[in-house]
């Protein structure tokens, strides 16, 4: 019986959540992202790059089109072999906008190295296991959203808002040209409010939000202390040996229980907020996870505490002499590659200084200390009334009350949104820690797939409803 009444928002919300959830049971979801996965996107490979170029222009591009979006293809002002796929769906140029986020990009695939049966550039479907590169990072998590989109806009016909969607192709070699497009572009990209979905989920089982990350400073000591190595046994005593210094140099900056030494990167009290977020929270434990290490990090803190609102200083790699050859040699040179994961409020604007500064106080001037990479750390405030909302509409569609993290543990290029664009970030990640993403044999779970479907369409719904909320400044 044909209904008289206009459908209420309640009912265009189930409808579009509905809607979504079939385009999973239909297969036709996993079509898309077969294709996706097909395409060979490795952004380390400079000969991929017309791959990703046919990514957007073939594959993500007219699939937004269809769905009203204005779809540009832009260069990369820093790397050219990475450019930027910029969608716009303007409804009115009054109303507020939301700006979405993805990378098309994937790590090396390494086939030789998947187990027998799995081929990374083929979906395939194992129990609640959908095997392939980029189902977890980031081909499925964009693929979800861009889904859930579509069927909540066939269900409602109009959103009430702006969406903006930037795609970039070269997050996994660290986002080169991302800063400097956005610094650029600062009016295409403008918006009210920043949603992204990449990186895991605290647990499978449960729906998270995050609102930032720790930043990350790669760096390197070097002790090069002469041409040649030297006879052990004959000037062993007299001559400094660099792996023992290096060795010395590494415990002053973070000692043998994982605890940071230097004053300078300790970072100040957890806010009560970061905390309060943290208190139910758990560091994942599922059958794929390492045990956690006790006694480990900074005392006095929980897991989760040390993981996500704490720095940790972390040795990569090192070496002196030749570890597979030993000799019986003083070695002419030891080099250490480190990085630190550090929390908003850490300053590490002149770290190289205050790392030599530190070591040259202990005796060590002649330590070379080499900065790499740097990505800021960000932190939106866990109680904006955004995060309220997307949590709220989560446990709606759920039923069940999702985990805040004020911010993930590893890196994600958020600064430039929250810095740069100075947007509040929400992050809704649809993958979980153990999906083996850069490795082989990544994989997403169907299980996470339909509640990210779900997720987002009660999302994008709740955002037409609520604009007051997360867009205060329009009518």
């Amino acid at each position: 019986m044909s209904r008289d009444l206009p459908e209420t928002p309640a009912e265009l919300r189930n409808l579009a959540v509905t809607k979504s959830v079939e385009q999973l049971d239909s297969g036709a979801y996993f079509e898309a992202l077969a294709r996706r996965v097909a395409i060979p996107t490795e952004s380390q490979n400079p000969d991929r790059a017309s791959d990703i170029v046919r990514y957007f222009t073939e594959e993500i591009g007219p699939v937004l089109t269809k769905m009203g979006f204005e779809v540009k293809l832009e260069a990369n002002p820093v790397s050219p072999g990475h450019p930027f796929l910029i969608a716009s769906r303007i409804e009115d140029p009054l109303s507020p906008t939301v700006l979405l986020y993805g990378h098309g990009d994937v790590q090396h695939a390494h086939p030789e190295q998947w187990r027998t049966g799995l081929d990374p550039w083929s979906l395939r479907i194992e129990g609640d296991k959908v095997y392939g590169r980029g189902t977890a990072d980031n081909k499925g998590q964009h693929s979800i959203c861009i889904t859930a989109l579509e069927q909540t806009l066939a269900a409602r016909g109009r959103l009430g808002y702006n969406v903006k969607f930037l795609l970039e192709s070269g997050e996994e070699t660290g986002s080169p040209g991302l800063l400097e497009f956005a610094a650029a572009n600062r009016e295409t990209l403008s918006a009210d409010l920043f949603l992204g979905s990449d990186g895991p989920r605290i647990s499978a089982g449960r729906p998270t939000v995050f609102l930032g990350s720790r930043g990350t400073l790669n760096f390197t000591l070097r002790a090069d202390l002469r041409e040649s190595s030297h006879h052990s046994g004959n000037w062993g005593g007299v001559l400094r040996n660099p792996g023992t210094v290096l060795a010395a140099a590494i415990s002053s900056l973070v000692d043998g229980a994982g605890r940071i030494k230097i004053d300078a990167f300790v970072p100040g009290p957890i806010p009560d907020a970061v905390r309060a977020a943290l208190e139910d929270i758990s560091v994942d434990q599922g059958p794929d996870s390492p045990a956690i290490d006790e006694g480990w990090g900074e005392p006095g803190l929980t897991p989760i505490e040390r993981l996500i609102a704490w720095n940790t200083i972390e040795v990569l790699a090192m070496r002196t002499g030749d570890p597979d050859a030993p000799v019986n040699a003083i070695p002419a040179a030891a080099v250490a590659h480190l990085q630190i994961r550090f929390v908003v409020g850490t300053d590490v604007t002149d770290f190289a200084d205050k790392v030599r500064d530190h070591l040259a106080a202990l005796g060590f001037p002649f330590i070379e200390v080499e900065v790499a990479h740097v990505m800021p750390a960000t932190r939106l405030d866990p109680d904006h009334p955004a995060v309220r909302l997307v949590l709220a509409s989560i446990e709606r569609t759920l039923g069940k009350k999702p985990a805040l993290l004020p911010n993930l543990g590893g890196s994600i290029p958020n600064s430039v949104f929250a810095d740069t664009l100075g947007l509040p970030t929400v992050w809704v990640p649809h993958s979980y820690p153990a999906c083996a993403q850069h490795a082989p044999d990544e994989h997403a779970l169907v299980s996470i797939s339909r509640e990210g479907l779900q997720i987002m369409a009660g999302l994008y719904s709740d955002l037409a409803e609520t604009r007051e909320v997360w867009a205060p400044r329009h009518p």
